[in-house]
C-alpha cells in the first residue's frame, strides 16, 4: 500500500515551519522563545502551534526543549521559504513596493503559489537578469512617469508618449467621465492616486476590462457604469482618472 499523503498544513503552521527552518539554519537550534521573537508573538501562542506540528509529525518537540525538523519536513520548509524570497523580490525589486510591505504581502501569497506559478516567476527573473532586453525593460518600467511617481518623461520613440496613451488597444481614447450613455471603452490605465486609485481598482476597473456608461445623475454626479456584469456608481472626479480606448459609439 502506498504511503499516505502528508497532512496539509494551514498557512499559519507553514509560517512556523519556515521560521523554524531559518532559525535552525542560522543557529543550529530553534527554541520557543526564539520563534516567538522572530514572529513577533508571545511564547504562549507558539507552544500550541509546536504541539500541533509535533502531533502531525512535522517536528520533534518537547515542551521547553529544542525544536528540530526531520529531513523530509525541512524540504517543505525550504519550499515555503523559496516562494517567500522569490515573491518578496518580485514585489520589492520589480513592482517597487516597500521592503516591509513586500515581506508582509509575500507571507500572504507564498502559501497559494502553485509550482507552475513559481516556475514562471523564476523564468521572468531569468529573463530580467540575463537578457539585455529584460534589463532595458525593467529600467524603462521603473523610469516611466506614467507607471512610477517621479519617473522621467517618455522619449520621442515611446508609444506611451503624449496622445498615444493606450496604443496597444488602439482606437480613440477618452476618460470615463466624457462618455455618453451607452458608450463603451476598455480600460487602459488608472491615473488616480492613493485611496481613489485603490477604490477604483477594487471595483474591478483594471487594464483591459470593458466598461459601459449607463447613466448620469441629473446634477452630473455620480455616474452609473456597468463592469463585468455589475452596475456600479462612482464620482465624476474618480471617472476623470480612468483612461479608456473606445469600443463603440453612442
Amino acid at each position: 500500500m502506498a504511503d499516505a499523503a502528508p497532512p496539509r498544513l494551514t498557512s499559519a503552521l507553514e509560517d512556523y515551519l519556515e521560521t523554524i527552518y531559518q532559525l535552525v539554519r542560522a543557529n543550529k537550534v530553534a527554541r520557543v522563545k526564539d520563534i516567538a521573537a522572530a514572529r513577533g508573538v508571545r511564547s504562549a501562542s507558539v507552544s500550541p502551534a509546536m504541539k500541533r506540528l509535533a502531533d502531525l509529525g512535522f517536528i520533534r518537540y518537547e515542551q521547553r526543549e529544542y525544536i528540530d525538523l526531520t529531513p523530509e519536513v525541512a524540504k517543505v520548509a525550504r519550499r515555503v521559504l523559496s516562494r517567500h524570497l522569490l515573491l518578496t523580490r518580485f514585489l520589492n525589486q520589480f513592482l517597487g513596493i516597500s521592503p516591509s510591505q513586500s515581506e508582509e504581502d509575500a507571507c500572504a501569497m507564498e502559501h497559494s503559489l502553485s509550482p507552475e506559478g513559481m516556475s514562471h516567476l523564476v523564468k521572468l527573473f531569468e529573463f530580467l537578469d540575463n537578457c539585455p532586453a529584460g534589463r532595458r525593460f525593467l529600467e524603462q518600467f521603473h523610469g516611466c512617469h506614467l507607471v512610477q511617481e517621479g519617473g522621467s518623461d517618455c522619449p520621442e520613440s515611446c508609444p506611451y508618449r503624449g496622445e498615444s496613451h493606450g496604443y496597444l488597444a488602439g482606437g480613440e481614447q477618452k476618460t470615463l467621465d466624457t462618455l455618453l450613455p451607452g458608450e463603451e471603452g476598455r480600460v487602459i490605465r488608472v491615473e488616480g492616486q492613493g485611496a481613489i486609485r485603490q477604490r477604483i481598482l477594487d471595483m474591478g476597473l483594471l487594464p483591459g476590462v470593458k466598461v459601459q456608461l449607463e447613466r448620469v445623475a441629473p446634477v452630473g454626479d455620480p455616474l452609473w457604469i456597468r463592469v463585468q456584469g455589475f452596475q456600479l456608481s462612482l464620482r465624476r472626479r474618480e471617472a476623470m482618472t480612468i483612461q479608456l480606448t473606445m469600443l463603440t459609439g453612442r
